[in-house]
């Protein structure tokens, strides 16, 4: 395993420089059942050293509390880091697993104040539209995010999960640095609108989830089964029952390719995140996400695999035989508005 930093690539035309592989940091405090703190805050040392710089979290995340583990490490690393957070999942008072999409000016600005004060900054590197309320135009949600970066609140500006309508008419108003959306071997529904609006407006792509959010490393083969009673994993259809078995049966070639690197299924499917950049001709940053250093040290070795021709032509029909939504409801996805 190889301790060179990784490479850099850049987030949209203007945007900051970053490693060109981030950390997603949600699972550190959220979603993925329990965790080990002291660990987790080694990964987040040990992606330093490797060059991983843009780290991703939001503040539905473990309403607030994800923002504030980070908020030790952004301060002690203040200028060698990228912050990127999120607004729109406004969390009910009394009823914290629900979650109400908001894109009104006044709760972007109650939202960003908030999430500045627990990371401990002055400003976010990059903010993100979390999810898109289809009742407030995009335009006037991004006219409030501008304000907010020529207030010296955020420096640049980023969407997640929006179609390429919904991206041009955002990039219309002000340059977006980034989209996020889930992308990844079993994830494939933004190449056929989505990636082509961002590469044709110079945006970078911020794949979520390009580990099949863990299925595609093998460590777990039926939620239900495997998972935690608190592992959001076990409501999501595709990782359970049925599905959950067809999908298992589709990794064979992953694990094959994987043999003949030497390495893991899941270096194999990182490269093949990492190798979009040069199939669709644009920036693309994945953002794994893990809690451990040594994961955090595979994951990076990742960026150096490339894959051949005939590997990919291999691992091609695999997104389209995959049993199962992302979501149970896709409706706030990109994929259930194209």
């Amino acid at each position: 395993m190889t301790d060179a930093r990784i490479a850099t690539a850049r987030l949209g035309e203007g945007g900051p420089e970053v490693g060109v592989q981030g950390l997603g940091c949600m699972g550190m405090s959220f979603a993925y059942g329990p965790t080990d703190a002291g660990q987790a805050r080694a990964a987040l040392e040990r992606a330093l050293e490797l060059g991983v710089t843009l780290y991703d979290t939001a503040d539905a995340y473990a309403a607030g509390d994800n923002e504030r583990f980070l908020s030790p490490f952004f301060t002690a690393h203040r200028d060698e880091v990228v912050i990127a957070t999120k607004f729109a999942l406004s969390i009910p008072e009394g009823d914290p697993v629900k979650r109400i999409i908001r894109n009104d000016a006044p709760y972007i600005r109650e939202a960003v104040e908030a999430s500045l004060k627990r990371l401990g900054v002055d400003v976010i590197d990059l903010y993100y539209m979390h999810r898109r309320d289809v009742n407030v135009p995009i335009e006037e949600t991004v006219g409030t995010m501008a304000e907010l970066v020529r207030e010296g609140k955020v420096k640049h500006l980023g969407l997640s999960e929006v179609t390429a309508d919904e991206l041009r008419a955002a990039h219309a108003v002000h340059p977006i640095a980034a989209v996020q959306s889930e992308w990844s071997l079993f994830s494939r529904d933004i190449e056929a609108k989505v990636v082509p609006a961002a590469r044709e407006l110079g945006v970078a792509l911020v794949p979520y989830s390009p580990l099949g959010r863990g299925f595609l490393t093998g460590s777990f083969t039926d939620a239900e089964q495997d998972l935690t009673a608190d592992d959001f994993r076990r409501h999501q259809p595709r990782f359970t029952g049925a599905n959950a078995t067809a999908n298992a049966a589709l990794l064979e070639p992953l694990r094959a390719i994987a043999a003949a690197h030497d390495a893991t299924p899941g270096q194999i499917a990182l490269a093949w995140v990492q190798q979009r950049a040069t199939i669709d001709g644009l920036p693309v940053v994945p953002i794994p996400g893990t809690r451990k250093p040594g994961r955090v040290a595979e994951n990076a070795a990742a960026t150096a695999l490339t894959l051949t021709a005939g590997e990919l032509a291999r691992l091609e029909p695999i997104a389209g035989a995959v049993a199962g939504d992302r979501y149970a409801d896709m409706a706030f996805t990109s994929a259930g508005r194209e």
